[in-house]
């Protein structure tokens, strides 16, 4: 059985594959451009998802399974790969620890005025006068409730943080004091003052928070964004920003990424730009690579029970 991967993995994780699965044959690459030439023989591809095209799973005519090294899919050719009914699985969950410090530190950096503590130390200006705000007590409001949506709400508990929580049944999950459908998004909107989306890239999503949602807001919220950029029009959270419907956003994906470095939201004091590294950890390889070997174990003894088995019809 071949296996190929086009995503760079550590060596002591290679090394480790190599040595658990001697029987098997591993094709460890770089990249996809040193991976295509293994593409005809593979049963299974490694991927971090962003770099197969049509072309590869036309040229993949043995490809059985995509284990995708990261949460999203949507750039994948999903129509070609349920064409050929080829299995997908993602690492989805993995993501959560460093990911829900992200958001816990990125609250306590807006709510302690952080970039302004920064810029007047590097001044060698001593402003005691900056606003310094609390997050104890507060409510947030978190669009998407999954694993990632869950380790937020245990973390903000402990600081005594109401939880409100969407999801599209409005099904009861841990850690949330209040849950709400899909069709209460403006519910949860009005009451948070921080508003956290960690939904995915889906048709569902696109466009979900526009300037009626904004202005919804509570004029000190504060918009945290680490699920994909998709859910939101820039016009629309810049024309918030700018007139006071919202105090600060805090952004990690993009409709666009890199950001182009002409975008207004560089110049923004009252935003906050990160590379998208929310989910970025040095223990994410290791993870990711748990989740693949419960699989090809599923995979070897023609198992389905199979960990983030995607719907290719829904996209996630």
């Amino acid at each position: 059985m071949n296996i190929v991967s086009s995503a760079k993995i550590r060596r002591d994780l290679r090394e480790h594959l190599h040595s658990t699965y001697p029987q098997l044959e591993f094709q460890l690459c770089k990249n996809m451009t040193e991976a295509e030439s293994f593409l005809a023989t593979a049963e299974i591809l490694l991927t971090n998802g962003f770099d197969v095209t049509k072309e590869h799973i036309i040229n993949a005519k043995n490809l059985k399974w995509i284990m995708v090294l990261s949460a999203g899919i949507d750039e994948l050719p999903l129509e070609q790969i349920k064409n050929r009914n080829i299995l997908v699985t993602n690492v989805s969950g993995i993501h959560a620890i460093p990911m829900a410090e992200y958001t816990i530190a990125m609250m306590l950096q807006v709510s302690r005025n952080t970039k302004a503590l920064i810029k007047s130390e590097q001044d060698k200006h001593w402003n005691s006068k900056l606003v310094m705000n609390e997050i104890h007590g507060k409510t947030i409001g978190i669009l998407g409730t999954g694993a990632i949506g869950q380790e937020v709400a245990r973390l903000a508990k402990a600081f005594h943080m109401k939880t409100m929580g969407m999801n599209r049944s409005g099904r009861e999950v841990s850690y949330f004091d209040v849950m709400y459908t899909s069709a209460q998004l403006h519910d949860i909107v009005k009451e948070s003052d921080f508003l956290l989306s960690v939904l995915p890239k889906t048709k569902e999503t696109d466009g979900i928070l526009t300037k009626n949602e904004f202005a919804l807001m509570k004029k000190n919220a504060i918009l945290i964004n680490i699920g994909r950029g998709n859910v939101m029009n820039d016009w629309d959270l810049l024309h918030a920003l700018n007139n006071g419907e919202i105090a600060h956003a805090v952004l990690d994906v993009f409709n666009e990424e890199p950001l182009p470095t002409d975008h207004p939201y560089w110049r923004m004091e009252n935003v906050t730009v990160t590379p998208h590294l929310s989910g970025i950890s040095p223990k994410y390889q290791s993870r990711a690579l748990e989740i693949f070997e419960a699989n090809l174990k599923e995979f070897l003894n023609g198992r389905e029970n199979y960990i983030n088995k995607i719907n290719l019809s829904k996209g996630y």
